[in-house]
């Protein structure tokens, strides 16, 4: 898995390289060439800096930072069996691209449901965002489906999005408020 990046790690995009504006979520192309900053590099994404903007940056483009390319691979160990713990696991490698903490210590996973039918596992997650108009919360939608759907034993994701109730600080573990300098 990436490990956080040192601060002020300066790059330059050896190619023009797709990415994720943040907070808006709007997606742009980063020039070949173009100096940036890597300000976190965990759950198998990049956040950079590039001239004050912030911007994420997947797995598979690291090449474009001279890093190397590690896709995710979520698979079970031999005689697990699938169930919420293991989901927890998974969910705990996806991360809020602003906030060095994984979606599952801030608190913004409320539900996990493994429906067992028809010899299928479907797996509905409710969740939330810190923020109601977050841009980056299709983004979070999007790699958690990818992450759990890359588990053998799933056969569907479904993902609800509530804000009842709404998302507070009180909902991240101590671990994660100890680390973002809450306590």
């Amino acid at each position: 898995m990436i490990q956080q990046a040192q601060e002020n790690n300066t790059r330059i995009l050896s190619r023009d390289t797709p990415a994720i504006l943040i907070p808006a979520g709007t997606p742009i192309v980063l020039p070949g060439g173009t100096p940036v900053i890597i300000t976190q590099a965990l759950g198998h994404s990049y956040t950079v800096n590039i001239h004050g903007n912030l911007a994420r940056i997947e797995s598979q483009d690291a090449d474009a930072l001279g890093e190397d390319i590690e896709l995710p691979t979520f698979e079970l160990p031999e005689g697990d069996t699938l169930d919420e713990d293991y989901l927890y696991k998974v969910l705990s490698s996806c991360y809020d691209p602003e906030i060095p903490v994984n979606i599952v210590d801030l608190g913004l996973i409320y539900k996990i449901k493994i429906d067992h039918t028809d010899d299928k596992n479907l797996v509905e997650i409710d969740m939330t965002l810190t923020a109601p108009g977050c841009g980056i919360g299709p983004v979070l939608i999007d790699e958690i489906q990818y992450k759990v759907k890359s588990i053998p034993e799933v056969d569907d994701v479904k993902i609800e999005l509530v804000f009842d109730p709404p998302w507070n600080t009180e909902m991240m573990t101590d671990e994660a408020k100890l680390q973002l300098g809450l306590f």
